[in-house]
């Protein structure tokens, strides 16, 4: 059982890498990890693979994939790696709003506290929105490093002022009047 916990902890700790700071009441609630089918180990040295469609609920963390594999040394998960087209995260933060974020793989090394968002990868949050094919993010230093990887990166950035009016449009040319002239019918 001490296996599954350090399990659920590793899971629950790789939601604030993103940027953001995850909702801390999260690590508090009850933890369910659903799936097709579980193999593998969850002691000593080995990977438990959960398959046939994962998905993990921790108060507002949702992690959904088609796969999911644990790895474990010496009886602690040291990394989590979640596959599919497109493996999904989405978590409220603190401040109450939502982070979300996909790729085709998303790799936790839980020692190094590295997060790589593989194929693919877009994260959404209140402070704008990250894509591209590859983004690295340590956890404990808050450096994030996207692309090197050939394909572009995009980055949009919200307004600061979300409630201020768009600029004004330019009114449309006054229709010209037509004055009538001798021998006019009007």
């Amino acid at each position: 059982m001490k296996t599954l916990h350090a399990v659920a902890l590793a899971l629950s700790l790789m939601v604030p890498a993103i940027g953001v700071q995850a909702k801390t009441s999260d690590r508090n609630q009850e933890m369910t990890i659903d799936a097709g089918a579980q193999s593998g180990t969850l002691v000593g040295d080995g990977v438990t693979t959960l398959s046939g469609g994962v998905t993990i609920n921790q108060g507002t963390l949702d992690i959904r994939s088609a796969q999911a594999d644990i790895h474990m040394k010496d009886g602690e998960a040291v990394r989590a790696v979640f596959t599919g087209k497109q493996a999904k995260m989405k978590q409220q933060l603190d401040d109450g709003t939502w982070m979300e974020a996909q790729a085709d793989k998303i790799d936790y090394d839980i020692k190094k506290e590295i997060i790589v968002l593989t194929g693919n990868y877009t994260v959404k949050s209140a402070q704008g929105t990250n894509s591209g094919g590859t983004m690295t993010y340590n956890t404990a230093t808050g450096q994030m490093n996207s692309g090197g990887d050939g394909q572009r990166v995009r980055t949009v950035i919200p307004p600061k002022n979300k409630g201020a009016a768009p600029a004004a449009k330019p009114a449309a040319a006054p229709a010209k009047a037509t004055v009538p002239t001798a021998g006019s019918k009007k």
